[in-house]
């Protein structure tokens, strides 16, 4: 009873600080979204090529959590766009109070569209709020088709799934539909995107879908 108190109180903390960072982020009328998934899913890839694509159409900046390296910062800072990496030192999320303290130092207020790439995991990032307009759960196909029911907690509170490297179907023994029907089991309102950053099948897909969160936003005002 003690452990759960103490995961309790340390994530209504965190709950907190995220709600002080998504009033920033409304104050500056930027939209904020979290990616999480496991390491190697791809998920500075698919933020490569829909930076590519938007870069001309909104301010981006990219925040990057990662145990060590600045490498995924690096490949993403080529592409012209504000970017800041957090280095956990070994802690297997990001939490609200990094964004905070990360916030000081980065240019949010001057963005249409933030990234914060989460440290590669399914599970501990799912339950932290960060500030963020969504969380975006990326998959790939080399990791299984039985995510969705291994791992509910992420697939219950992202808004969108990008099953990546889709050009590697006919090399793993994956069923796209069975997939589907699990994360839809789990979340029924979950958005899902096939993509392939490799051949660009689906791209288009995941691209239209923040272009339409981002008109949304802005026909609110």
């Amino acid at each position: 009873m003690v452990e759960i108190k103490v995961l309790t109180d340390v994530l209504k903390a965190n709950d907190a600080i995220a709600e002080q960072n998504r009033k920033k982020f409304e104050e500056s009328n930027v939209a904020v979204f979290n990616l999480i998934g496991s390491p190697g899913a791809g998920k500075t890839s698919v933020l490569e090529v829909v930076i590519e694509r938007l870069k001309g159409e909104y301010r981006i900046g990219v925040i990057e959590g990662d145990i060590a390296t600045s490498r995924d910062a690096e490949r993403i800072a080529k592409l012209g766009v504000e970017t800041l990496q957090i280095n956990t030192r070994g802690a297997c999320h990001l939490d609200a109070n990094l964004i905070a303290s990360a916030l000081s130092e980065f240019p949010y207020q001057d963005l249409d569209l933030l990234f914060i790439e989460n440290v590669g995991n399914l599970i501990c990032p799912a339950g932290y709020a960060l500030g963020e307009e969504a969380k975006i759960v990326v998959i790939s196909v080399p990791e299984g088709q039985d995510k969705p029911a291994k791992y509910p907690v992420i697939f219950r509170n992202a808004s969108l799934m990008l099953l990546n490297k889709i050009d590697l179907l006919p090399y793993c023994d994956f069923d796209i539909e069975a997939m589907k029907n699990d994360a839809l089991a789990v979340n029924p309102d979950l958005e899902v995107t096939a993509t392939s950053c490799t051949t660009g099948e689906g791209v288009e897909e995941w691209v239209t879908w923040l272009r339409s969160k981002m008109q949304q936003r802005n026909s609110k005002g």
